[in-house]
């Protein structure tokens, strides 16, 4: 069972990976977007991590709901929204238990994904950070490593793509051949998850 220390140690994860990666991100955010990605996303985070030391959330959904909230409202562009809709109805999804099961993670996970969908009006090929998710989540079945290697898989699969949604579909074919920044960003996040999970098997 996942307990709110598993899910504190999941964006604590992610908040690590985003620091160590948020040049790159910037890097292919330039490309296609407005070179702020991995700056953004990395200010997200870091709010994330001091928010979630001074708060203390106790529950796994606590823990998802408060750090969607710092995402929507320190990550510029359309990504704080969409983050934070991503991980506040994942957390609601999860309701007021205080120990969650990895199936009911996954279930909550995909309420989120779902809302992303809704909320961006984007699907699985239009080179978005869906492009991502939803791979992770069908593969969260199998494990959280697999759930990883699903969602570097499709962030990767993202290169050859023309973007149909967000800031780089203004790029028509001249956003294929790079690959999305968000996708990439979101494989980070499930990466996080996966390391949060060797952690405690650890």
């Amino acid at each position: 069972m996942l307990d709110a220390d598993f899910f504190r140690r999941w964006m604590a994860a992610a908040a690590a990976s985003v620091g160590r990666e948020a040049q790159r991100l910037t890097d292919l955010d330039s490309a296609i977007g407005d070179a702020d990605h991995g700056i953004n996303m990395q200010r997200g985070f870091t709010a994330v991590t001091a928010a979630l030391a001074e708060e203390a959330p106790n529950t796994p959904g606590a823990v998802l709901i408060l750090a969607g909230r710092q995402l929507i409202s320190k990550v510029g562009g359309a990504s704080g929204p969409l983050y934070g809709t991503l991980l506040r109805r994942t957390g609601k999804a999860l309701g007021e238990a205080a120990e969650v099961s990895e199936g009911q993670l996954a279930a909550a996970l995909r309420d989120g994904v779902d809302g992303v969908m809704k909320l961006g009006g984007a699907v699985p090929g239009d080179k978005t950070m869906i492009d991502a998710l939803v791979p992770a989540v069908d593969a969260l079945g199998e494990g959280f490593a697999a759930a990883r290697a699903a969602a570097e898989q499709g962030a990767e699969a993202t290169i050859p793509l023309q973007a149909r949604k967000g800031r780089a579909s203004y790029l028509g074919e001249r956003s294929i051949g790079h690959q999305d920044p968000g996708a990439t960003s979101s494989a980070l996040l499930i990466a996080g998850l996966s390391a949060a999970a060797e952690s405690a098997e650890g």
